[in-house]
């Protein structure tokens, strides 16, 4: 079978699919890996290592995907690239489908499309779970970022002139990104508080070091996925108070709060940013789904009353080498799933809940009607 790895064409992104790596062990299994040319280079991988690992280097989308059984790729193909596929192609990438107006195009054109965000919080499919590997590499660098733009030491020192105070971290969201941040700004010496709506967050925010912020309350917040969900009126009045004073007295805010499929719940107001001290830095992980703060700007960085807001939106790119390795150990570990003889190629398993869940459509057919407007027949979303 083959298997082709384009490079990206979706704005801001440098990573890649595949690593030398993960070509070595598809070529163990029996694959031929066609790598186009460059597919690499935003993550320090040349043409040449993808060769020295088994694989070929093609010239153009077309040439690559020619022939190939299986696409494996970061986002979903484009409008462009979809044309360039042949039926019953088989992608696997991060798709976005809650939000992808190109779903119904994968569909008519006969793609077989798995998308990664949608792989089952099961313990056998840990090694496959892209949400958490880019999130680890998302909250580290969304510290990092905040200091590029904080202006005053992280940790405190105390030298012959006086005592420098430490600087005061609020992470909003004790999920995979906030647990990395909230551990990074503590490596760096900040004083951390962390919020989280779900309670059994704050033994593991603790663990880190770290103070927990918690709005007193009986509802349940977490879904039977283990992700945040929606909470009452009555809760997020609470909350917004109590996150109003928090927020006021931090340096440094990083908000990673994300409910699938809806629009990002509003945690830092715009009142809050006006009283905050000058100087200090928001970065708002969830800007690409509309903000944690309704000032963030889409891959923007801008002030507001001296308080710098920092919207980038792929964060993980910004450290393409690791997260583009650490993306493809997840691909292998999925793809082998599928992967039979020589002979037959791709088995994809429906009786696998994995593949099941990940499954968006096959050979025509809508497999998740509740992304594609509930019409399994094609039209608009």
């Amino acid at each position: 079978m083959r298997i082709a790895v384009p490079t990206e064409t979706f704005a801001n992104e440098a990573r890649v699919s595949a690593t030398p790596e993960t070509v070595k062990k598809y070529v163990a299994a029996g694959c031929e890996v066609v790598v186009q040319q460059g597919a690499g280079e935003a993550s320090n991988i040349p043409d040449a290592m993808f060769v020295e690992a088994g694989a070929k280097v093609a010239g153009t989308f077309a040439e690559t995907c020619k022939g190939a059984g299986l696409v494996l790729k970061v986002r979903g193909p484009s409008s462009d690239e979809i044309e360039k596929l042949e039926k019953n192609t088989a992608v696997v990438a991060l798709f976005s489908p809650f939000s992808n107006p190109l779903l119904h195009d994968y569909n008519g054109a006969g793609l077989t499309c798995f998308s990664m965000e949608m792989v089952p919080r099961i313990s056998r499919a840990q090694s496959m779970d892209v949400l958490s590997s880019q999130a680890n590499v998302a909250g580290y660098k969304a510290v990092l970022l905040a200091l590029e733009h904080y202006r005053s030491f992280m940790p405190m020192l105390m030298t012959a002139a006086g005592t420098v105070q430490p600087a005061k971290v609020l992470v909003m969201g004790a999920g995979v990104a906030g647990l990395q941040a909230i551990a990074t700004a503590r490596r760096l010496g900040a004083m951390v508080e962390a919020f989280d709506v779900r309670p059994a967050a704050k033994e593991q925010v603790e663990s880190l070091g770290a103070k927990f912020v918690e709005v007193p309350s009986e509802e349940d917040a977490e879904d039977a996925g283990g992700y945040a969900k929606e909470m009452s009126d009555e809760y997020k009045q609470k909350q917004a108070e109590l996150i109003h004073q928090h927020a006021i007295a931090a340096d440094i805010i990083v908000t990673t709060a994300l409910i699938p499929g809806r629009p990002a719940p509003v945690l830092i107001t715009e009142e809050a940013v006006g009283a905050m001290k000058p100087g200090s830095v928001i970065v708002d992980m969830a800007v690409e789904a509309g903000g944690n703060c309704p000032l963030s700007e889409m891959d923007s960085v801008w002030q507001k009353d001296g308080v710098t807001l920092v919207g980038i939106s792929n964060i993980p790119a910004l450290m393409a080498a690791d997260s583009s390795s650490l993306y493809a150990r997840n691909l292998f570990n999925f793809v082998d799933l599928m992967l039979g003889s020589e002979e037959e190629g791709l088995n994809i398993d429906m009786d696998d809940e994995i593949l099941e869940s990940s499954l968006l459509c096959w050979d025509g057919e809508v497999m998740k009607p509740q992304f594609f407007g509930g019409n399994a027949a094609g039209g608009e979303a």
